[in-house]
């Protein structure tokens, strides 16, 4: 049966964007955490999942929420589970680069905890959806970035309403399109025994659609996001499966 975001057991925060241009997006569960627009007003598109809404990220443009202000999302520690939901209608950037969907995830500090993301460019993939998570905040040991992540098979097209997710178990990350898993040696899952990050009081906000590197914004997301949900713990196969389908 389908199951709202709200329904799933874990469930942090479910934004469903309806708000107007101008006004915080503001959670929906058990933390009613608010999502501050950044880079001016980001529009509402009159298209949406979990109501006639959605909104529209112009590249250049993201929401955050201070890391003070969320604290339900500061998913942490050896044995921290997470899951980062998202519903997406992916638009065009002008130029190609990794796209950052939503996370506490900051390059410049290493300060890296999760982060959902697509198109990351590392070892010949392109256009997937990717779940990327730390337990060092920095670069993988031995390598310039961090190549922790799952990455599943199938590329994320444009312009069509997709559901893109990725699951944390403190052993193993797994990388979800439209409640599809699809097994790839080595990349999904990606194990990854110890948990997530602890970056601190001052480690990374949360934020959607861009992440702090090197000394500033980028990996931005351009498109429509319909709908957002995080929950701190790694949600099952069926769970995502059911959750697609609304």
């Amino acid at each position: 049966m389908p199951a709202h975001p709200l329904e799933v057991p874990g469930l942090v925060c479910f934004w469903n964007f309806q708000e107007p241009a101008g006004k915080p997006r503001v959670a929906e569960g058990p933390e009613p955490y608010e999502l501050a627009e950044m880079n001016g007003p980001i529009a509402r598109a009159g298209e949406g999942l979990f109501g006639p809404f959605a909104a529209e990220l112009k590249e250049g443009q993201w929401f955050n929420l201070p890391r003070a202000a969320c604290p339900g999302l500061n998913l942490r520690g050896p044995k921290a589970q997470v899951s980062v939901v998202a519903w997406i209608k992916r638009a065009t950037c002008a130029n190609v680069h990794c796209e950052f969907i939503a996370g506490q995830w900051n390059e410049t500090r290493a300060k890296r905890q999760y982060g959902l993301f697509l198109n990351i460019g590392l070892h010949g993939n392109r256009n997937q959806v990717c779940g990327h998570v730390s337990n060092v905040g920095g670069p993988t040991p031995g390598c310039k970035y961090c190549e922790d992540l799952s990455i599943n098979a199938t590329p994320v097209p444009y312009d069509l309403w997709q559901c893109v997710a990725f699951t944390y178990d403190a052993a193993s990350a797994r990388s979800y399109l439209n409640g599809v898993f699809e097994p790839r040696e080595r990349w999904n899952p990606y194990a990854y025994p110890g948990g997530l990050f602890d970056g601190g009081a001052d480690g990374s906000d949360f934020t959607v659609g861009a992440v702090d590197r090197s000394g500033e914004m980028g990996n931005w997301f351009a498109g429509v996001l319909g709908g957002l949900a995080v929950y701190r713990r790694a949600l099952h196969a069926d769970e995502l499966s059911n959750l697609t389908r609304i």
